[in-house]
Parts: C-alpha cells; sequence; structure tokens
C-alpha cells in the first residue's frame, strides 16, 4: 500500500521542529487521537528508543509500541511499530526554507496489518488518518508559530 504523505510549511527553524517532532511526549499536543505518548527510557530519543503511544479508536484506547529507526538531525526521523494487529510506520523529513529561518515538513504515514489489522487498515485506519492528518499538521503549525523556541 502507498503510504498517506502530508506537506506542511512551518515559520520556525529546523533545528526546533525537529526538537519538537522527535520528542514523543509532544504527540497529544497536536494529534487529536493521541492520548499519551510514555518514552520506554530517557529522553532525548536515539534510535532503538521505544515510545508506548496510546491512541483512542472509537471507544477504545489502543497502545502501540514504536520503535525510532532513524534519527538525522535536523532533518528526517522514522518510527515503526514493534506490536498490535495494525503497525505504522512514519517518515519525517523537514527542509529548510528562506536560509533556514522556515520549515518544510513532511510526513508519510503507512500502516503494516497483521491478523484482522489487514482489513482494519484499507477500511477503518487509513481512512480515519487521511482525514486526521491534515487537522493535526494545522494544529502543529500553529503550536510551533505561536511559542517561544
Amino acid at each position: 500500500m502507498s503510504a498517506i504523505r502530508n506537506t506542511i510549511d512551518i515559520d520556525r527553524r529546523p533545528e526546533d521542529v525537529y526538537a519538537y517532532l522527535t520528542d514523543p511526549t509532544h504527540l497529544p499536543e497536536w494529534q487529536d487521537s493521541a492520548l499519551s505518548a510514555v518514552p520506554m527510557g530517557d529522553l532525548p530519543v536515539h534510535v532503538g528508543s521505544r515510545i508506548v503511544v496510546t491512541r483512542r479508536i472509537g471507544r477504545r484506547r489502543v497502545p502501540t509500541t514504536m520503535e525510532f529507526t532513524e534519527l538525522d538531525p535536523p532533518r528526517s526521523w522514522h518510527v515503526h511499530g514493534v506490536d498490535g494487529p495494525v503497525r505504522p510506520d512514519v517518515r519525517g523529513t523537514i527542509e529548510p526554507l528562506d536560509g533556514g529561518t522556515r520549515s518544510r515538513v513532511t510526513l508519510a504515514v503507512d500502516f503494516e496489518g497483521r491478523g484482522m489489522g489487514r482489513a482494519l487498515v484499507p477500511l477503518v485506519v487509513k481512512p480515519v488518518v487521511r482525514k486526521e492528518m491534515p487537522r493535526g499538521e494545522e494544529k502543529l503549525k500553529h503550536l510551533l508559530e505561536h511559542t517561544a523556541p
């Protein structure tokens, strides 16, 4: 399946955007379905760091363990779900704009379905994410542009 990909420009330095996006504790601030994101170790994250992200899906609270598999500050990161029937795969890139005073953020999200998750991904998960993602990116833009570095 193909990833869901969205891009948004943010009036903030790439270093600031990267630091915010790779700190998992910020996830519930800008993603509506994220109830919590708890690191399974110390911050800042490093390759191999794991977090437990709990999302609201309908009336259910669904925890998923995610692992950082790539970090290239302040340009890119990759996290991948390691358990559950639906395993997210998220890649983020940040491109500097205007001499590094602004950033272009691209998020690509895909899912690996296991067991019953194979049916859930195309029928439920991807349509919900396609709807939520633009809203989340607008929240992200607002948060980063209206808070101090």
